[in-house]
């Protein structure tokens, strides 16, 4: 371990591989120079990887009720790396102490399934509805307990952070949301009727119902991030305030910073 990390309060390190060539490089240089300590007691996570391992970090260390949640510092052995910090082994302890923390807050999805089972799930990106058949789904939407939408005919619906705004919200047209926004992006994936309907931003606190019509004749599955849950009947969607997740980002490179840039085209 070098003398600056037994100085730093990020000391204690702890290193998170994709399990990818580039990313199992990158754990055994890493942690040659700084260690690898369990990420139990570690001061924080460096992920190793692209996106994808990033998402699955953050939801493996979401803490609920104001709890202490350990940072978490991504560096790109993967492809996109929007999350992601430029990988460099050298000046890591550093770049820990000068990064720019960010919190996000999941949504938390409850899903009622055909049988009658109900599931939850949170979602750091966004909770989508997706049709599973041939056939568009048809949706009814409600906002705090009062119907909004009698029908919705699409491919699906999706409700999206203001962290996940620049994802499959935005493949799906959805407005970009700056990450202090105090919103949530509602947007239709390939609406067929209203057919000039493009969304709705929605206060933070908001509470979205949507209920699936003809829903033996036309299954919809209910996905939060990457878990999935098919032949919903009901599904609400709501900010979970309580829980959050710190991100790292080196100084300019912020969420904030990158999600600006998207708006602007770069």
């Amino acid at each position: 371990m070098s003398n600056a990390a037994s100085k730093s309060r990020f000391s204690r390190i702890a290193f998170l591989s994709s399990g990818s060539t580039e990313a199992e490089e990158a754990l055994a240089a890493l942690t040659a120079l700084y260690g690898n300590v369990p990420a139990s007691e570690a001061d924080a996570i460096v992920a190793l990887g692209g996106d994808g391992l990033m998402l699955q970090t953050l939801h493996a260390f979401m803490r609920a009720n104001g709890s202490h949640s350990k940072p978490i510092y991504g560096m790109n052995r993967g492809s996109v790396g929007f999350l992601m910090n430029e990988y460099q082994e050298t000046g890591l302890v550093e770049r820990l102490e000068a990064a720019e923390a960010s919190t996000i807050h999941p949504l938390i999805m409850r899903a009622e399934t055909a049988d009658g089972l109900s599931q939850e799930a949170r979602a750091i990106n966004e909770v989508s509805l997706l049709r599973q058949s041939y056939q568009a789904a048809k949706l009814r939407l409600s906002v705090d307990g009062r119907e909004r939408m009698a029908e919705l005919i699409a491919d699906g619906l999706l409700i999206a952070t203001p962290a996940g705004s620049t994802a499959y919200n935005l493949s799906a047209n959805g407005p970009i949301l700056p990450l202090d926004a105090t919103l949530m992006a509602l947007t239709p994936i390939s609406a067929f009727r209203p057919r000039r309907w493009r969304g709705a931003l929605l206060p933070d606190k908001a509470k979205v119902m949507i209920e699936v019509l003809e829903a033996e004749k036309r299954p919809v599955s209910a996905v939060a991030d990457h878990f999935e849950i098919r032949n919903v009947i009901r599904v609400e969607v709501e900010m979970d305030h309580r829980t959050g997740v710190v991100i790292l980002h080196d100084p300019g490179h912020s969420l904030e910073e990158r999600i600006l840039r998207e708006q602007f085209g770069y």
